[in-house]
């Protein structure tokens, strides 16, 4: 029977039971008059008395009005001889011989009952944790050798990480050979990461490895409407944890209880700062929690308060990141483990395609490759599904249905051919993958790029970054004569990794290295509230024309570029046209001047070769304002130096924006 069933019928006892004593409380009152022998021997002469029943010396009876009486009569042998004569029915029963005990206990029976009922509903309150009132019993499940299923082989990509948790497993296993030296076991670890990087299955692993009791909770879990239950939560959470010493306890998602203390506004009791109260006096407090390990995760380190943070707390803060290209083949590795996959597919390709996925994004890409080699009716999965996969997780699935005029795709090649030829032309820049006018979710186009992992940025990198990125708009300005909606997401990008250039990297000559500006990244609400604007307008003037003079100099570049190589362009957007796909490779041949082989064999579309006269500009086309259907509305936020990068024009992952520009033709 499970806790539901059991609970509904604890409930639907109670209910019944509070039915029965309403009921007994309820019964009518007066109906029955209790009279002297005197009375009733006055109202049977006045024929007042239509019957009775006599049980011994007790009498009761009705009159002839329809009221109930109750009597006691003493022993007269008449008695029976007048009521008789006075035409009472008279209804004879025996003695009742209820025992003394029986009498004392329906007398008492409803003040026992409702006494029961109070200690049952005290017990409930002060239960285990599957009782139906249990509010400051902890939810935490203790997870069994048998149901821990993962193990640290199970974990790729973050060995660091693991290598830290694993010494955690072996300070509960052999304590002594740590402890011999004056060393003491820590008390905590807290994973810090960005979300999808493995805290969660860290935890799990541990579980599984670990052979101690290990007790899982979330941090939400201490929150309750009542007040005062998250700190009797927490209590009860390391009196169980003392009680299965050693022992580990993981907390997942702590920043739900673990923010900072007087962040909030206004007044009033704050239960949650009183449940993180009494996580910090259990942890490191006057009692010992000796042999109990907290492990607790976050994404959200910044926001944690700090005497959580402190030595004797977490004295351990493991960063999990996310993977290198190692990490990641490791870890499409392990899950590919569960698939069968093709002879021809090449991990540590995908694996280079993929910078800034965490393992979660890893995972979903085997998992989308599966599926779509399942919709093709293959047996395998191969390098096709994985590239499919790629595609549709960064920028979503193909739009085929969506219809394109012959002027939009033209505007769209050129668009696409720009971002890619100023790409392979500027030095020290990024491998290029492929160029594709197929829309794909918001985007019309996509130019593609292999980023390299890269924990630092240079200027002139940053600058060939942002001539890419204006690559598109200088290629309609060259071969249009106009411009178009289509590059509203490139300047976006553009302005804000100039900003970044100017106010947080120094890499402006006339301001010099100064950083200027408040942080606006990740705004806590209580912490960001003193923040001011630290630079006068004077600089703020400057600050927006050195802005804007770093963004003309890249747009020039651009130009630039392109003027000196309008043929390659050309052959460019003309091969889109034909083939709406070209890899890196058929880029180089085309800057080459080598024609490109038939798409489809023998049969297929014939050889590309560079157009001798460029095509006739022209301005016959409706735009499409951005965040229309076909419109592009991916954001590239370019971070602080030292983060992952990212495999697409979404570029949230990568500080100077790596992987693919989007976009291309009105509106993308």
């Amino acid at each position: 029977m499970n806790t539901f069933t059991k609970n509904l019928i604890l409930w639907a006892t109670i209910f019944l039971v509070m039915v029965v004593l309403f009921n007994m409380f309820q019964q009518p009152q007066g109906r029955s008059s209790e009279l002297t022998y005197s009375e009733f021997i006055q109202r049977v002469d006045t024929g007042e008395v239509s019957q009775v029943t006599i049980q011994g010396k007790r009498i009761t009876g009705q009159l002839a009005s329809g009221e109930g009486f109750a009597t006691y009569a003493p022993d007269d042998p008449k008695l029976v001889e007048t009521l008789m004569s006075k035409n009472v029915r008279v209804t004879a029963k025996p003695p009742d011989d209820q025992s003394w005990y029986m009498t004392l206990l329906i007398s008492w029976f409803p003040m026992l009952l409702l006494i029961g009922v109070w200690i049952f509903f005290m017990r409930q309150m002060q239960g285990g944790g599957g009782k139906a009132l249990s509010f400051g019993r902890s939810k935490a499940r203790l997870v069994t050798q048998e149901s821990a299923k993962v193990t640290f082989e199970d974990v790729a990509g973050v060995d660091e990480a693991k290598e830290e948790l694993t010494e955690v497993v072996d300070f509960l296993r052999e304590p002594k050979k740590f402890t011999r030296l004056g060393g003491r076991i820590p008390k905590g670890v807290l994973l810090v990461g960005p979300p999808g990087t493995g805290k969660t299955l860290l935890s799990r692993a541990v579980a599984g490895e670990a052979g101690v009791p290990f007790f899982s909770i979330s941090g939400s879990d201490f929150v309750e409407m009542f007040v005062g239950v998250g700190a009797a939560r927490v209590r009860d959470l390391f009196i169980q944890g003392k009680k299965n010493a050693p022992c580990l306890i993981f907390i997942d998602e702590i920043d739900a209880v673990g923010r900072q203390r007087g962040a909030g506004l206004g007044g009033g009791h704050d239960e949650r700062e009183q449940t993180l109260n009494q996580l910090l006096v259990e942890m490191d407090g006057f009692e010992s929690n000796e042999g109990v390990i907290l492990i607790a995760a976050t994404n959200r380190p910044d926001v944690l308060d700090p005497a959580l943070l402190r030595p004797g707390r977490f004295d351990r803060q493991v960063v999990v990141p996310t993977p290198d290209v190692r990490g990641r083949k490791r870890i499409l590795e392990v899950h590919a483990g569960k698939t069968p996959i093709a002879d021809g597919v090449d991990m540590e390709v995908i694996a280079k395609g993929t910078p800034g996925f965490s393992g979660a994004d890893l995972e979903n890409l085997v998992n989308e490759a599966a599926l779509h080699a399942a919709k093709q009716n293959k047996n395998q999965v191969d390098m096709s599904d994985f590239e499919e996969a790629k595609d549709k997780v960064l920028m979503g699935k193909e739009r085929r249905s969506l219809i394109m005029s012959d002027e939009e795709k033209r505007i769209t090649a050129y668009h696409e051919g720009g971002h890619a030829l100023v790409g392979r032309l500027l030095p020290g820049t990024d491998t290029l993958h492929k160029v594709t006018i197929i829309p794909r979710g918001r985007a019309l186009g996509v130019t593609q790029y292999l980023p390299e992992d890269r924990h630092s940025y240079s200027r002139t990198y940053l600058e060939n970054r942002l001539a890419m990125l204006l690559g598109g708009r200088a290629a309609e300005e060259l071969i249009l004569g106009e411009i178009t909606t289509g590059a509203g997401n490139d300047i976006e990008n553009a302005t804000k990794m100039a900003r970044k250039m100017v106010c947080n990297y120094g890499m402006s000559d006339a301001l010099g290295p100064l950083a200027y500006g408040e942080k606006q990244d990740e705004v806590f609400i209580g912490r960001d509230l003193g923040h001011y604007r630290d630079f006068s307008e004077d600089t703020a003037r400057l600050i927006d024309s050195e802005i804007k003079r770093i963004v003309a100099d890249a747009h020039r570049k651009a130009q630039k570029l392109l003027e000196e190589n309008l043929e390659i362009l050309h052959a460019i957007a003309t091969a889109l046209l034909e083939r709406e796909t070209i890899s890196g490779d058929d880029l180089n041949k085309l800057i080459e001047g080598k024609d490109l082989p038939p798409q489809n064999g023998p049969n297929g579309t014939p050889p590309t070769t560079a157009p001798r006269t460029p095509a006739a500009p022209t301005q016959s086309w409706t735009s499409r304002p951005a965040g229309e259907p076909g419109g592009e509305e991916f954001t590239l936020e370019p971070e602080s130096a030292g983060e992952g990068g990212a495999g697409s024009d979404s570029g949230d992952k990568d500080p100077s924006g790596n992987g693919s520009e989007s976009g291309g033709g009105p509106g993308a």
